[in-house]
């Protein structure tokens, strides 16, 4: 049995400690707003926080988690979350919508340790979020404009 605290709940969940921590939070806990897209941390749709930085829940293993705290886009919560949210919807950067758990995540991980990127910072946090869609200038668009309310 491991224990993990999921958006500041304490769960226990039977599984092997190899498990990532995508199939440990949709299977065993139904978190699902973290998504599989690729299973090899390249396109961020499963990105989540752990100690409030970012990282890839379909290459984390449930083992090495220990006492971390994780966070998905269900509990994340706070003023950089708010500005976040508020910019994406403001702007309408959505188009399918699959990504962008994941975009929201690498993005209020951006504004929590930097509150105003340059394009570079946002290209460099962003890189290995993508979007089949294509909307990185509004999702660029969308961090400064979370920035702008930050400051």
């Amino acid at each position: 049995m491991l224990k993990l605290t999921v958006n500041g709940v304490a769960h226990e969940v039977d599984a092997d400690p190899e498990m990532p921590l995508l199939w440990a939070l949709r299977d065993h806990l139904n978190q699902t707003g973290t998504k599989y897209g690729c299973g090899i941390a390249q396109c961020g749709a499963c990105t989540v926080h752990l100690d409030g930085q970012p990282v890839r829940a379909c290459q984390t293993r449930i083992g090495d988690v220990g006492e971390a705290k994780i966070t998905t886009i269900e509990g994340v919560s706070g003023k950089v979350a708010e500005a976040v949210r508020t910019a994406w919807r403001g702007l309408d950067v959505v188009q399918c919508g699959y990504c962008q758990s994941g975009q929201i995540m690498s993005a209020i991980g951006l504004l929590s340790e930097n509150r105003k990127p340059t394009d570079a910072d946002i290209d460099g946090a962003m890189d290995g979020n993508v979007c089949r869609c294509g909307t990185y200038q509004r999702i660029r668009a969308a961090i400064h404009e979370a920035a702008r309310t930050l400051a």
